[in-house]
């Protein structure tokens, strides 16, 4: 709508955009703490690069860290859970949301796609869901879209539903409790985010950048990642933070996690 006398024009608000809206004011209240870092993942990108020349597939950089990131809870359980009910609720299974943007009505959006069971996926089967997901024709946005009683509900009672979904056993064990965004993936310059987030452990990936460093063998130009992690601080104290923020950085710059892909000549199911 536009009117010549007021200057300006405006549109209704769509339903996606209250969705966030009613999220980013729920999620706001959690007591987070945030780390903010940069890991060389020179040697993890290389991999990629070396295996996309032999196969002609480039694996899902994003994937890497969904499986990085498992690998690490694996090592520090304590962080895989979250509070129901007056109490710390520790899930079987790891599962994390990797939000994906998608096209629907001519909005772009980030759609969690849920991976359970992510301690024993490897990377290309992390990759695969993604790359569907990534695929799925875009006029249907998760469930969403298809409630259309969920246009009519007003933005306070919205907001109820989400702080009820999110303190629910149910939702928490379906949707899992730790996260992935990659809002920075773009950026050229150095580019941190500070996410909204109801997971325990939300991984927000900045921007790529290279920096000079000194190694042995004199100054080399190294691929660096800027990366936030956030944690719920009811579930997550600041030494446990801080152990896990050092082997996380630790795995996602080693690569072990891609080491199988070295003699790999199959073709992935994209």
């Amino acid at each position: 709508m536009s009117s010549a006398s007021t200057g300006f024009t405006s549109q209704p608000l769509s339903l996606l955009r209250k969705a966030v809206i009613a999220s980013a004011s729920v999620t706001r209240q959690k007591n987070a703490i945030h780390a903010f870092t940069e890991t060389d993942v020179s040697v993890p990108r290389q991999q990629i690069r070396d295996h996309a020349s032999r196969t002609g597939i480039r694996i899902s950089f994003t994937a890497y860290l969904a499986r990085c990131l498992a690998v690490t809870i694996q090592r520090h359980p304590g962080l895989n859970a979250f509070i129901a009910g007056g109490r710390l609720i520790f899930p079987d299974q790891i599962t994390i949301s990797v939000l994906v943007e998608r096209e629907l009505n001519g909005e772009r959006y980030p759609e969690p796609l849920v991976i359970h069971d992510c301690g024993a996926l490897p990377v290309d089967a992390i990759h695969t869901r993604i790359r569907n997901a990534q695929q799925t024709p875009p006029s249907r946005l998760g469930a969403l879209s298809g409630n259309r009683w969920f246009r009519l509900i007003p933005g306070f009672l919205m907001k109820a539903m989400i702080r009820l979904a999110d303190r629910s056993v149910k939702m928490g064990l379906r949707y899992g409790k730790l996260a992935i965004t990659s809002v920075g993936m773009h950026c050229q310059s150095p580019v941190w985010f500070i996410p909204h987030g109801s997971a325990t452990v939300l991984l927000t990936v900045g921007s790529m950048i290279n920096r000079v460093v000194e190694t042995d063998s004199g100054y080399e130009t190294r691929e660096h990642l800027c990366l936030t992690v956030s944690f719920d601080h009811d579930v997550v104290d600041g030494a446990p933070a801080a152990r896990f923020m050092q082997d996380l950085t630790d795995e996602i710059r080693s690569g072990r996690e891609l080491d199988f892909l070295k003699n790999q000549e199959g073709v992935l199911i994209c």
